[in-house]
């Protein structure tokens, strides 16, 4: 199979095809061929080397942790999934082990895995396991009731427009900042857009005069300095990125097939959906990252396999 690999740590210069041997599988897995990878900033941080003191990592090794494709074939102890059947799956637990969203071909356990929601495409499909995982925690964790506001900064982002969604079908009223050439996108989603930089506080005041009750940090870069001045005095705060502001409820994506199942059913209602700001070639993988890394695609950024 054609993959994406690097053989040591770095950003997108690092990365190069190659030809690898189809991924083994376990008993209770199954091997997926990929249709469409989605970056996720985690990729960047990996593959640089961020993790190297917790992840046991083999070069070559394949990035990525978020899939969408069709089983190939299925383990004897894998009765969940049959060849045919369209899955999406967060890769998570392979990354170091040579076996990345990156790829033709990902060996999954079948936890790892949903069936595809079939409203959503192949490239929208594969933007929902991370982001949606992170928003959906991120949310929960938050304990967020019908009637209360929140506040999601960067809320046009991969985790942020997901936790917007979110937020909105449980009958909060959500205010999000954004650019200005995203706020259309955010009123259509249900939340009232307010620009970033000076003035934000009294910006989010004119909308919220008792403040916020809750904030979600899905940027970090000093977002939550503002907090004080925009939100209720019992405010509570979450963060998948910047933890120092007092309080905060550190937010990292776990795996959880019921939670995985929960995006998937509502994706297939039509309550969450996908942004794609743009799709790849595999070969074109460093072209992708730089543009992840700049940090202003309106949406997903996915890779393609044919």
């Amino acid at each position: 199979m054609k993959a994406v690999v690097h053989h040591r740590f770095g950003g997108p210069e690092v990365l190069e095809l190659a030809e690898l041997p189809d991924p083994k599988t376990n008993l209770d897995g199954v091997l997926v061929r990929v249709k469409a990878a989605a970056l996720n900033p985690a990729d960047l941080g990996v593959q640089a080397g961020a993790m190297a003191d917790a992840l046991e990592t083999y070069f070559p090794a394949v990035p990525g942790w978020d899939i969408a494709g069709v089983v190939e074939r299925a383990g004897p102890a894998a009765p969940e999934f049959s060849p045919g059947d369209e899955v999406i799956g967060y890769v998570r637990g392979d990354v170091a082990h040579r076996n990345g969203g990156y790829a033709e071909k990902v060996a999954a356990d079948v936890r790892m895995l949903a069936r595809k929601p079939s409203r959503l495409s192949w490239a929208e499909a594969a933007g929902l396991p991370l982001g949606g995982l992170t928003a959906l925690q991120a949310v929960r964790a938050l304990g967020l009731s019908a009637g209360e506001t929140l506040l999601v900064h960067a809320a046009a982002g991969g985790v942020g427009s997901l936790a917007v969604q979110l937020a909105v079908s449980r009958g909060v009223r959500v205010i999000g900042t954004a650019s200005e050439a995203n706020h259309a996108y955010l009123r259509s989603l249900g939340a009232s857009p307010v620009g970033y930089g000076s003035g934000l506080a009294s910006r989010v005041r004119a909308l919220a005069p008792g403040g916020v009750d809750a904030v979600l940090d899905t940027t970090g870069r000093g977002a939550l300095s503002s907090t004080p001045d925009l939100a209720a005095p019992d405010v509570r705060v979450a963060s998948i990125a910047e933890f120092s502001f007092p309080g905060t409820i550190p937010v990292f994506a776990r795996l959880d097939g019921r939670d995985l199942l929960t995006l998937v059913e509502l994706a297939e209602a039509g309550t969450l959906s996908v942004r794609v700001a743009r799709t790849f070639p595999l070969d074109q993988a460093a072209e992708a990252q730089r543009l992840l890394a700049e940090g202003h695609a309106p949406g997903k950024v996915v890779l393609v396999c044919d």
